[in-house]
């Protein structure tokens, strides 16, 4: 039988903190090259001729292919947030695994993990 690391409730939520609280820290250094980009950040994924969910999707294959558990983390769990559902995700990891090859397989298992737990809340 397979062992599957526990990715609990707790441990997302400890991820929605821990990503909150180093980005007021990040900010209170006042640097104005910083402010700028993480508004350019926030507006990037707003509404326009792509929608959120399209923009979530884009940021979520994004992050698959360069292999950032956090940043998959994050758009997992906004797509979830705004009403995108498993199967939508896995055709979009799909995409991010055809791009990025096999080595993408790892950070998928962990977002399945992801998926199961915040699905289960």
């Amino acid at each position: 039988m397979v062992q599957y690391q526990e990715f609990t409730m707790s441990r997302i939520e400890e991820f929605r903190r821990h990503r909150e609280a180093m980005n007021e820290r990040i900010l209170q250094t006042g640097n104005l090259e910083t402010k700028r980009f993480f508004a350019l950040d926030t507006r990037t994924y707003e509404d326009g001729k792509l929608s959120e969910r399209e923009k979530e999707l884009c940021g979520l294959v994004s992050s698959l292919v360069l292999r950032c558990d956090d940043c998959i983390t994050y758009h997992l769990l906004r797509c979830l947030e705004i009403g995108l559902d498993r199967e939508q995700l896995v055709e979009a990891m799909n995409v991010g695994m055809v791009v990025g090859g096999s080595i993408t397989i790892p950070h998928i298992r962990r977002a399945h993990e992801v998926i199961d737990e915040a699905l289960a809340e």
